[in-house]
């Protein structure tokens, strides 16, 4: 994984860990790689690893069993708000870049709209 510099490494791992959720990599209801493996895998330090797990144990995204590790909770409603979330900034990120470009809301919807039917002719 490539970090960013600007953004502390530890929110880019939550950022991670919410995509492979949304995208099924990680299952709701099962567990997640350990605080260890996470850290090998990322190569951070495993107390990065712990302070974004902990944050996402604080927002209800995991749950931790004692013993046993970190797991994705079953609540479809969070899982929904999450997605919803992360779509959200990701749009906010292109209507402010296409805005700083000089391109109206009503164009961008326009050339989004013809790019969509491209792609999928």
């Amino acid at each position: 994984m490539e970090f960013k510099d600007n953004i502390p490494i530890y929110l880019q791992i939550k950022q991670y860990l919410y995509r492979q959720i949304i995208t099924g990599k990680l299952k709701p209801g099962k567990k997640i790689p350990s605080v260890r493996e996470l850290a090998v895998q990322l190569t951070v330090n495993v107390n990065t690893v712990q302070r974004a797990l902990q944050q996402m144990n604080f927002e209800g995204i995991l749950y931790t069993k004692r013993g046993e590790g970190n797991f994705v909770t079953e609540d479809t409603t969070l899982l929904d708000k999450t997605k919803r979330e992360l779509i959200n900034a990701e749009l906010d990120k292109f209507v402010h870049s296409m805005n700083s470009l000089g391109v109206s809301d009503e164009q961008i919807l326009i050339s989004l709209s013809e790019y969509l039917k491209e792609e999928r002719e």
